[in-house]
């Protein structure tokens, strides 16, 4: 094997980590550098990825030199950083994420992508548990640790030629470069982008796949089902794999997945009708992939969750404290659907992550919310995520929360402080409290604050 030297662009990025991690094991020399470290945050991350042997460095463009083999940058990496004009001008082989992530999908035997705007860090995370804890050397790279482990995004290493299991997505219009031996369309809705320009993206990837899984109880993937001959899963009647409900809880969900002639167990330590699904997913894929079925389902029975998917920060005086990573109308309906089947009251906070997707999703929520809250439960609009960079500050959380109708009594938050105040004015025992957004890595501290202040 020729070893090359690596620099990751943007390393703090939940799809950069894992692969940066990957490169590293594999006998790689890897440096990595990040606005964000930079800056002195997400040391969280940057600590762990140092102890696995990648060097950080300041994004400045002095690291990028002649020694560098090959340089891979995110789609949060604008292209005329100093990194990349240095590498450039040193005419070093510059890949965009998706570039190199397919480059180890091809290589794998057999290879499987994972796609669909909702469910897929979470079923991939389920996927790399099964895989991890069932023995099977595989490679698995998604958008979310475990939770309580982690280096920004989910990474289990395994060899070149193996199995390999990846988070296939579509926001940066990459899904086309993917050629996977088994391939996951768990569902497909408005989010990033309009349907009409999705379609076109799930299609080119339902067409490349070796064998196709959709979800059923999604219009958007059965009929990529139908047209590519894919198997699906799902609550439908007409499911290839049909899952039956048994129980949603406050704190598990249980079902019944009838797969083959023969019935899976699927007991899960995690709320939600979502989390089910995604398990069905996951359990699919695993049984393909050469575990059994009584494996599959001890172990998802113990699988810890995947960070800021309804993950449970804590518990105090009878309110529960929960950080979730949903950003759009069907990730929060899911989120809160979630936490009201355990509370007398859900006292939420949603931050929009950034001023582009807050446009984009006004009208939707402005129609949601009012016919997914209850009257008892209280909702609060933070200030909308600003990242950096040129952009139209042209809408505001305040704007948001003025949409809704008097009644909800939406309240609005300028920032964290304000929000945890918002939240500890309103919260009773009893409530479950829900931090929700994306991109601001300050989020699960705003969590844990609320936390220590009840």
């Amino acid at each position: 094997m020729t070893v090359l030297r690596y620099h990751f662009s943007g390393v703090a990025g939940a799809g950069m980590g894992p692969l940066a991690c990957l490169m590293r094991s594999r006998g790689h020399a890897v440096q990595g550098s990040d606005r964000a470290f930079d800056l002195g945050k997400k040391q969280e991350i940057a600590a762990p990825l140092r102890r696995r042997g990648i060097e950080i460095v300041p994004q400045d463009g002095r690291a990028i030199t002649a020694a560098i083999d090959r340089l891979v940058y995110s789609a949060a990496v604008e292209a005329d950083t100093p990194e990349l004009r240095a590498a450039r001008a040193l005419t070093i082989a510059c890949l965009p994420r998706p570039q190199l992530l397919a480059e180890v999908l091809e290589a794998a035997s057999p290879s499987v992508a994972i796609a669909g705007t909702s469910g897929k860090s979470t079923i991939v995370g389920m996927i790399g548990w099964l895989l991890r804890e069932g023995g099977v050397a595989a490679t698995v790279l998604g958008g979310a640790d475990f939770a309580g482990e982690g280096i920004g995004g989910c990474f289990v290493g395994g060899p070149v030629d193996g199995p390999a299991v990846a988070e296939a997505c579509e926001s940066d219009g990459t899904l086309v470069g993917y050629r996977p031996t088994i391939g996951v369309v768990h569902n497909v809705s408005r989010d990033h982008d309009e349907l009409s320009a999705l379609r076109p993206q799930f299609t080119a990837f339902a067409r490349s796949c070796g064998r196709l899984l959709v979800g059923a109880d999604c219009p958007e993937a059965t009929a990529l089902g139908q047209r590519f001959k894919g198997a699906s899963y799902g609550l439908s009647a007409d499911a290839d794999a049909r899952l039956r409900v048994t129980a949603i809880g406050p704190r598990r969900a249980r079902g019944v997945l009838r797969h083959a002639g023969r019935d899976l167990t699927l007991d899960l330590p995690q709320p939600g009708l979502h989390n089910l699904q995604n398990a069905t997913a996951a359990a699919l894929v695993a049984l393909e992939l050469g575990l059994d079925a009584a494996t599959v389902a001890s172990l998802l029975a113990r699988f810890p969750g995947v960070a800021r998917r309804f993950e449970v920060v804590g518990t105090k005086r009878d309110i529960h404290v929960v950080d979730d990573y949903a950003h759009n109308g069907e990730k929060l309906r899911a989120a809160i659907t979630s936490a009201q089947a355990g509370a007398a009251r859900v006292v939420a906070v949603f931050q929009p992550h950034g001023y582009g997707p807050a446009r984009f999703l006004r009208a939707e929520l402005r129609a949601l919310l009012p016919s997914l809250l209850r009257p008892q439960d209280r909702f609060c609009y933070a200030e909308i995520f600003y990242a950096g960079g040129t952009v139209a500050k042209d809408i505001s959380g305040r704007d948001m929360a003025a949409d809704l109708p008097a009644a909800l009594k939406c309240g609005y938050a300028r920032d964290h402080e304000a929000a945890r105040q918002w939240v500890v004015s309103e919260v009773q025992p009893g409530d479950t409290v829900l931090i929700m957004g994306a991109r601001d890595p300050d989020l699960p501290r705003l969590a844990r604050s609320v936390l220590d202040s009840l």
